[in-house]
């Protein structure tokens, strides 16, 4: 290590006792501000002595625009938190997915396959003429923070204000509701750990959003990234080799299905399938359920029917018999 150049202590005086000398452009701008401030001072009216002695004057320490937060919102956690929030909102159905080690070109292959697949399924829908906006570029597949998709699973579900009515403000005192507020911190806080999804949200986690509820979608996701583990038909190699390439099929090894979530309700695995292997997607599911309802209504009706005709039948029968016997008699007295 090379030695340290000494300074005698006459020189450090010297440095340190010198006054600054301020240059001409510095100079003229302290001025130029110090005037500006007199004048501003000097133009501007004092506040009135009502105001000041007003009982409810109080200034607000946050502008109107962007109330307090508990959590500092230019902070990356905190647009995470916003963002997750977002999209727990809007996406209904959500599949979550574990991966492991997974490079960014074997994430890149996946994410083609997959859109592959979804815009078939648009492409169908318009073949059959069925008035459904496509929604394959609305869906994706990406990577969560655990900790902070738990914190807005928490802020969606158990955070529920309610607007007085005849007021602009909420229940919680607050005019505009958000998620970093304080409110929402204070509400959501007591119940960490106690969702249904903080077991499974541990570890490396990636979530499928789809907007709708579309077990079509869901199936021709699924068929893409785990068709082995659900006994799904995978894409052959002919109608879409690229699905069978060796980047693609790496990478797909490190996927396993967890869970999926559907209407803030929690499936597992069996459930996740049945609901992809819906026929005709939520519109066979009306059908059948149509198809039920009315096989039911149907079998409560012949019951209804059966008991009033068997009812008829017996009462006929019997009025045939009393008429035959009254007939019996009255032949026997014609006779002689």
């Amino acid at each position: 290590m090379p030695p340290r150049l000494r300074v005698p202590s006459e020189r450090v005086s010297q440095l340190f006792l010198r006054p600054r000398v301020l240059c001409q452009y510095e100079a003229s701008t302290i001025c130029r501000r110090s005037v500006s401030a007199a004048a501003a001072s000097a133009v501007a009216p004092a506040a009135s002595i009502e105001l000041a002695k007003a009982p409810n004057a109080s200034i607000s320490k946050y502008p109107q625009s962007q109330p307090h937060s508990y959590r500092r919102p230019e902070n990356r956690r905190s647009q995470l938190l916003r963002q997750y929030a977002s999209l727990i909102r809007t996406s209904p159905l959500m599949v979550m997915f574990q991966h492991n080690n997974l490079k960014a070109v074997e994430w890149l292959a996946i994410r083609r396959e997959l859109n592959k697949a979804l815009q078939k399924v648009d492409e169908q829908m318009a073949a059959e003429g069925r008035n459904v906006p496509p929604i394959a570029s609305n869906i994706k597949l990406q990577i969560i923070r655990t900790s902070i998709f738990d914190v807005a699973l928490r802020v969606v579900e158990y955070f529920k204000p309610i607007k007085t009515p005849g007021s602009e403000h909420w229940s919680d005192g607050t005019s505009t509701p958000h998620d970093l507020s304080h409110e929402v911190h204070d509400a959501v806080f007591p119940m960490k750990g106690k969702h249904e999804l903080s077991a499974i949200l541990l570890g490396p986690v990636a979530v499928l959003s789809i907007p709708v509820v579309s077990p079509e979608y869901m199936k021709a996701a699924l068929s893409v990234l785990v068709p082995k583990d659900l006994g799904l038909t995978p894409p052959s190699r002919k109608a879409n080799p690229t699905w069978h390439e060796p980047t693609v099929q790496n990478g797909l090894q490190k996927l396993t299905l967890l869970a999926a979530r559907v209407d803030g309700k929690l499936l597992d695995t069996d459930e996740t399938v049945w609901v992809s292997k819906i026929e005709g997607g939520m519109d066979g599911l009306r059908a059948q359920l149509v198809r039920s309802l009315e096989s039911v209504g149907a079998s409560v009706t012949s019951a209804l029917e059966g008991a009033g005709k068997s009812l008829y039948l017996t009462l006929e029968s019997r009025r045939s018999v009393l008429e035959e016997e009254q007939k019996g008699p009255a032949d026997e007295k014609s006779e002689p």
